[in-house]
């Protein structure tokens, strides 16, 4: 199995790896993409942090890659997808961002009108 993991943060990736943990195997392949704006500074650290952690807790998984890449989360996702040729998409409910509302965001939104392959929607859990 090949799961796309699409972040922005560290919280995301974090309740994603949870969700990964009882489904990803040594034989899987886990590609990780975090998107950030290209002129946020901020935004791009938070999505290299979110990449840290995405390696160091899937250290089990057979294969995993991680990438950065610019725009918005739905956008990235729908062009790895393909790049990649996966066959799942795992991706937060909302951002993970503690002042975000908890209704499923607007990426996430996008991302399911969008995506041409089975999309996972991953609660992402209070602080």
């Amino acid at each position: 199995m090949h799961y796309l993991v699409g972040t922005d943060s560290v919280h995301t990736t974090a309740a994603i790896c949870d969700y990964l943990d009882d489904r990803a195997t040594a034989d899987d392949t886990v590609s990780v993409v975090a998107a950030a704006p290209a002129d946020e500074p901020t935004a791009r650290r938070d999505a290299d942090e979110a990449l840290n952690v995405a390696a160091v807790r899937l250290a089990v998984v057979g294969d995993i890659e991680t990438d950065r890449r610019s725009g918005t989360l739905d956008d990235v996702l729908c062009g790895a997808a393909s790049d990649y040729d996966v066959d799942e998409i795992v991706i937060g409910a909302h951002s993970g961002d503690p002042d975000a509302t908890r209704e499923i965001g607007s990426s996430t939104r996008r991302l399911l009108v969008a995506a041409d392959r089975p999309v996972v929607v991953v609660p992402i859990p209070e602080l």
